[in-house]
């Protein structure tokens, strides 16, 4: 009786879950699916005494807005266009291919492969990031359709801090395409987090399967807690950083979204994604904005002065950057002012 009773429960959580989520974008909530692992999320129960994590805008509705309060992210439906990803996919081929080579860009292998030897091609490079320079890509960045929700957590003076497209490939058994559950604001040398804000869209379809992204709902109103690399048997790619002693019983939502879906998710939200099964790649392409008026902060003595020795060591060994620089110095080369006026950052 107990086991119905329960059954009973999850099936209506996730009805309710389903329903909030069918006011995040079209009138449909058919293509998006969600799956609660221990508990649904909502913004029915939230009542603040004012919003903490969202701006006043005639853009988000005030569904929307306690959405985001609550659970920390925001799905938009189809908000970018099929024009724009075959674009951005072509441009991420090139690069590959090696036909284009921006200045500043990282192409990054995943752990099983990159110690083989492949021609240059879409199968061999997994990540590339800050592509600042690269005009076409950079496109994403400036996108009306993205800096529109963008300045409703950000305010009107928009940076540009990080760039990524992600190209998850299909894992080799070892289950290194996952990404532990971290924390962005990890990677991040400036304050407040609540002016951050990560923008993601899928270039494809994106579930389960292939590895979609994983949150914790309602982290985000928590702390940076210290992050390591996992100690998983078939090892971690570089700079995929875990939260140390997490537990695997939290609460999740898995997020499975339709090519030109975006999630907009504040920098402090607990997240990660699974390793892909499928014989695909999975293709995201994404943006952490902030706004111009944040503040930067020396992460010596912090949970992120590992990670600031990290970068720095790997970017002196490919780059010859200087070993005595800072991450704050590696975040002012890449910085890109994409709407309002440039203050601070």
């Amino acid at each position: 009786m107990e086991q119905t009773r329960a059954s009973l429960e999850q099936t209506r959580a996730a009805l309710r879950l389903r329903t909030v989520l069918g006011h995040l974008g079209r009138t449909s909530a058919g293509a998006y699916t969600a799956h609660p692992t221990t508990r649904a999320v909502s913004s029915t129960s939230f009542h603040p005494p004012q919003f903490q994590y969202t701006l006043d805008n005639d853009i988000l509705s005030l569904e929307q807005r306690k959405f985001y309060e609550e659970n920390g992210f925001l799905v938009i439906k189809n908000l970018v266009s099929d024009d724009d990803i075959t674009r951005f996919r072509n441009q991420f081929q090139r690069i590959c291919k090696e036909e284009v080579k921006p200045q500043g860009m990282m192409i990054m292998r995943d752990i099983s492969t990159e110690k083989s030897k492949f021609i240059p091609s879409e199968e061999l490079i997994t990540k590339v990031q800050n592509f600042h320079q690269d005009e076409e890509l950079f496109r994403y960045c400036t996108l009306p359709e993205i800096l529109k929700y963008v300045e409703c957590f950000t305010g009107p003076n928009i940076m540009a801090v990080h760039t990524m497209i992600i190209n998850k490939p299909p894992d080799s058994g070892k289950k290194t395409t996952r990404h532990p559950f971290h924390q962005d604001l990890h990677y991040f040398p400036f304050r407040p987090s609540n002016s951050i804000v990560a923008a993601w869209t899928a270039m494809e379809q994106v579930n389960r399967n292939n590895g979609c992204l994983s949150v914790l709902p309602g982290t985000h109103k928590g702390c940076l807690k210290p992050h390591s690399y996992p100690p998983w048997e078939g090892g971690v790619n570089i700079m995929y950083y875990g939260i140390q002693g997490y537990d695997e019983d939290s609460p999740r939502v898995h997020l499975e979204m339709e090519k030109g879906d975006t999630v907009f998710f504040h920098p402090l939200l607990i997240h990660g994604s699974g390793w892909n099964k499928s014989q695909g790649y999975r293709k995201v392409i994404s943006c952490h904005f902030a706004s111009a008026d944040c503040h930067y902060i020396d992460v010596k003595g912090t949970s992120q002065e590992s990670f600031e020795k990290d970068i720095l060591e790997t970017l002196h060994k490919l780059y010859g950057f200087p070993e005595d620089a800072s991450l704050k110095d590696i975040f002012r080369l890449n910085i890109q002012l994409v709407k309002g006026e440039r203050t601070n950052l």
